[in-house]
């Protein structure tokens, strides 16, 4: 029971692994004792955002543009030059846009589209050798995808691609659970609700203290939230779990 809920020797790729909710994660798996590679658009940033986790573990830096499948396939085979065996993907790297309907054109559904859906299904797609060489019996690989409750609900503010893209990761998410169950891999989704990152800084400045008050746990997600659903996710006490979109929003989605 003791290693139940151990990632400790498992090896991570946390995609927008340098800020907010990947950040949470990245940090959470060095500190239980994960190999992480993180990736991120901004190579310096990248590079050290790894420097400062690897403080306390491990953690490696690979800068790659997801949006674009070259980019993804590139940087599956830079992984796995260096890695012969990968145990969790985390597919976190997103992007959002808010505008009124009226002005709401093409570049606010291709940016988001690119990479918060095809990203994740073009990273995953390159990444299956690697993980179908890290599973072991009882305890198989894990995709994790980083979906949201605005792919589960209405969303408040106008961002229709993104709220559109965070539904079809969770349904990509079950296609691909079903698809890769056979071949020794995992796939479920978190959806987070609100928590302190650069992509909720302008609407938590503006509207925090009313967030607050509408979540049934009165408050904004904390950095060992999110790390710890991914943990339990990536580690043996997740191993029967595929398929699942889980929602991490203190009680907001459920109660609206």
């Amino acid at each position: 029971m003791s290693d139940l809920f151990s990632i400790a020797g498992k090896t991570a790729l946390v995609t927008g692994g340098s800020r907010g909710i990947g950040l949470m994660i990245a940090r959470g798996f060095v500190e239980a004792g994960a190999k992480v590679y993180i990736s991120s658009r901004k190579a310096d940033v990248c590079e050290q955002v790894a420097k400062e986790l690897s403080e306390n573990g491990e953690c490696i830096a690979l800068a790659a543009d997801l949006s674009k499948e070259e980019e993804c396939i590139r940087l599956a085979a830079e992984l796995t030059d260096r890695e012969a065996e990968l145990q969790v993907l985390v597919n976190n790297a997103g992007a959002n846009w808010a505008a009124p309907l009226a002005e709401f054109g093409d570049a606010a559904w291709n940016r988001v589209l690119d990479l918060n859906v095809k990203g994740v299904f073009h990273l995953t797609r390159e990444l299956v050798p690697a993980l179908q060489a890290g599973a072991r019996p009882g305890d198989p690989a894990r995709v994790i995808n980083i979906g949201s409750i605005d792919g589960l609900q209405v969303p408040e503010f106008e961002t229709y691609s993104y709220s559109a893209s965070k539904a079809a990761v969770h349904h990509l998410t079950r296609a691909l659970a079903k698809r890769l169950a056979r071949e020794g891999i995992t796939v479920n989704a978190i959806a987070p609700g609100p928590f302190e990152s650069k992509m909720m800084a302008a609407t938590l400045d503006a509207f925090g203290d009313l967030i607050r008050s509408q979540c049934p746990l009165g408050r904004i997600g904390e950095p060992d939230d999110m790390a710890g659903t991914a943990i339990y996710l990536a580690s043996r006490a997740g191993a029967y779990l595929t398929g699942a979109v889980i929602p991490v929003d203190g009680g907001i989605w459920t109660t609206k």
